[in-house]
C-alpha cells in the first residue's frame, strides 16, 4: 500500500530520499523552511557573482553515478563535469606551495621530488586506500547502521587492525616530510575529525582524492541540487518552500502529522532531513530518543566562518581550490577539538569557482569563497568575523604576492549564528557529527526513531556520516528502511 510521506528539509539527503520514495509509488512532499532548496548546499547570487554556499568539492564521482543509475539515468543527463588540474594547491609559505595534479603518476613525482623514496610508498599507500574504498564505499556505507554485525565481513576482518590504528599514525610511519604528511591527512577532515582520532581504515579518502580526482560541475555544486530536484519532480515529488516545521504530532506513539505555519498536515510517514537534534525538539520530551546530555557528549565536526567575496579584477597565482597550511596544522586542530576557541593563526581554504566557470563572475572579475574551520558552539560576532577576514586576506596577499583588499566589491560572511538560524544546526555545526571509531555506523543516531513509529531521519547526523556522497547514500538507506516497514 502506497503512503503519503512528508519530508522535512531539502538538502542532499532529503532530496535523494524523496526520489527513492517517489520511485516506490508514494506521494511525497518536501517542506523546506528557507525560500530556496538545497539546505547547506544553497546558492548565493549578487551583482553578477555566483557562489555555492556550502559543499564545493565534488569527490567520489562513482557515488553520484550510482545514485542516478538507480533511476536508469546518468549524471550527464543533468549536468556536465570538469576534472580539475591541478585538483588543488597547498600553500606552506611564500614561494612554497605544492600542486596536487589530476593523476597519480604526477602526484608520485611531486612526492618523490620532496622526499626521496616517497613516490613508491605513496603508490603502495594508495593501493591499500583503494582496497578500503572498494570495501567501504561499494559495500559498507550502503548498510543502514542497524546492527554491529553489518561491519563484520571477511574483508573487514582482514583489516581489523585498521580500526584500532589512526590515519595519522599510519601516515607518519610511511612519510617523514611534514608537508606531505599534512597533504595526506587533509582528506579525512571531510569526515569531521582529527587525523589522530580517525581510524586508519578511513584512508580510503586518500584514494577518493588521488585516485578518483577532484571534479567541478559546470556552474557549481548547485547544479547537482538542481539535477536531483529535477529528477524528484519528474518522479512526482512536490516541493514547498517557506515551510518551517513547528511541531511533529504524535498520537499513540506514532507520528502522523506536522504543523507548518499553524496548519496541520497529515502524513503516513514523516522523514526529517533537517538537523537531527533540532528535529527531536519538535517532539514532546517523552518521544525524544536522544537527550541533551547525549548530544553534548558527541564529537561534532567543525563549524565554519565563510566569506563570499566579489573582486573587480582577476586574482593571480591561485588555483580553483587552494589550502593555506602556512601555520601550525596541529594547533588549529587542537583549537577546534581539544580546547575550543578562536584560533590565533587559522588554517583556511579558498575557492575561486570563476577560474573554471566563467559564469561565476562578471567578465574580468573573480568570485572568491573563503573558509576557516572553527569549533562548534563558539562565540560568534561581527567584530570577530572582521578580525579574521583581515587575518586571512593579509596572509593571502603575502602568499600569493598581490594586493586584493582594495579590489573587493562586496563581501558576505556566514558563521555559527547563521548555521543555527538558517539550518537549525546544533551548536552551529557545518558538517554534522564526526566519524570517529565510537561514532561510526551502528554507533550513530538511528535512521528510524527508537521511540516513535513512522518517524525517520536522514542526513549528516545519522548513517553513514558527513559529506555529499554519504548524504546521497543516507537518502537511499532510509528510503529502503521505510519501504521495508511497509511490508512488515
Amino acid at each position: 500500500m502506497k503512503k503519503t510521506i512528508a519530508i522535512i528539509g531539502s538538502g542532499f539527503s532529503a532530496l535523494a530520499a524523496s526520489c527513492y520514495l517517489a520511485q516506490q509509488g508514494n506521494k511525497v512532499t518536501i517542506y523546506e523552511k528557507n525560500d530556496t532548496i538545497g539546505g547547506r548546499a544553497r546558492q548565493f547570487k549578487k551583482e553578477g557573482f555566483t557562489f555555492d554556499m556550502g559543499p564545493s568539492w565534488y569527490w567520489m564521482p562513482d557515488v553520484f553515478e550510482r545514485f542516478f543509475q538507480d533511476f536508469n539515468k546518468v549524471t550527464t543527463d543533468y549536468y556536465e563535469l570538469t576534472k580539475l588540474n591541478p585538483a588543488y594547491r597547498v600553500y606552506f609559505g611564500v614561494d612554497d606551495f605544492i600542486n596536487i595534479y589530476d593523476n597519480l603518476e604526477e602526484i608520485k613525482a611531486t612526492f618523490e621530488s620532496i622526499e626521496k623514496g616517497s613516490g613508491q610508498k605513496l603508490e603502495t599507500f594508495i593501493k591499500q586506500a583503494k582496497s578500503n574504498y572498494d570495501i567501504a564505499i561499494k559495500d559498507l556505507v550502503y548498510r543502514p547502521g542497524v546492527s554491529p554485525l553489518e561491519l563484520i565481513t571477511l574483508e573487514t576482518t582482514l583489516k581489523l587492525n585498521q580500526f584500532f590504528s589512526t590515519v595519522s599514525t599510519d601516515i607518519h610511519k610511511k612519510f617523514k616530510n611534514e608537508r606531505l604528511i599534512q597533504i595526506l591527512e587533509f582528506p579525512v577532515l571531510f569526515l569531521g575529525a582529527k587525523p589522530t582520532k580517525t581510524p586508519s581504515f578511513y584512508n580510503f579518502m586518500n584514494y577518493a582524492d588521488f585516485g578518483l580526482g577532484t571534479w567541478h560541475p559546470k556552474t557549481g555544486m548547485f547544479d547537482v541540487v538542481c539535477a536531483i530536484e529535477k529528477l524528484a519532480r519528474e518522479l512526482g515529488v512536490t516541493i514547498e518552500t517557506n515551510s518551517p516545521i513547528e511541531k511533529i504530532i504524535v498520537e499513540n506513539n506514532t507520528a502522523n502529522a506536522i504543523v507548518i505555519n499553524g496548519q496541520t498536515i497529515h502524513a503516513d510517514i514523516i522523514l526529517s532531513g533537517a538537523d537531527y537534534q533540532h528535529t527531536e525538539t519538535l517532539l514532546d520530551n517523552e518521544h525524544r530518543a536522544y537527550s541533551e546530555k547525549y548530544w553534548e557528549s558527541r564529537v561534532f565536526a567543525p563549524s565554519s566562518l565563510l566569506f563570499f567575496v566579489g573582486f573587480n579584477k582577476k586574482i593571480e597565482n591561485i588555483s580553483h581550490h587552494a589550502l593555506f597550511f602556512d601555520v601550525d596544522f596541529n594547533q588549529h586542530a587542537a583549537d577546534i577539538y581539544d580546547e575550543p576557541k578562536w584560533p590565533d593563526a587559522p588554517l583556511f581554504y579558498a575557492n575561486f569557482p570563476s577560474k573554471t566557470d566563467l559564469t561565476a563572475a562578471p567578465e574580468g572579475m573573480e568570485s572568491g569563497f573563503f573558509l576557516i574551520p572553527l569549533a562548534p558552539g563558539i562565540n560568534d560576532s561581527e567584530a570577530l568575523r572582521e578580525e579574521y577576514f583581515e587575518k586571512i586576506i593579509t596572509r593571502f596577499e603575502q602568499l600569493t604576492k598581490q594586493e586584493i583588499k582594495n579590489n573587493i566589491i562586496f563581501k558576505r560572511s556566514f558563521c555559527k549564528n547563521d548555521f543555527v538560524t538558517d539550518y537549525n544546526a546544533y551548536k552551529g555545526n557545518a558538517y554534522g557529527m564526526a566519524n570517529t571509531l565510537l561514532q561510526t555506523a551502528f554507533l550513530r543516531p538511528k535512521l528510524k526513531s527508537k521511540k516513535v513509529h513512522n518517524l525517520y531521519f536522514t542526513g549528516q547526523l545519522t548513517v553513514p556520516g558527513p559529506g555529499v556522497p554519504p548524504a546521497l547514500i543516507s537518502g537511499k538507506l532510509v528510503a529502503e528502511l521505510i519501504q521495508k516497514s511497509f511490508r512488515s
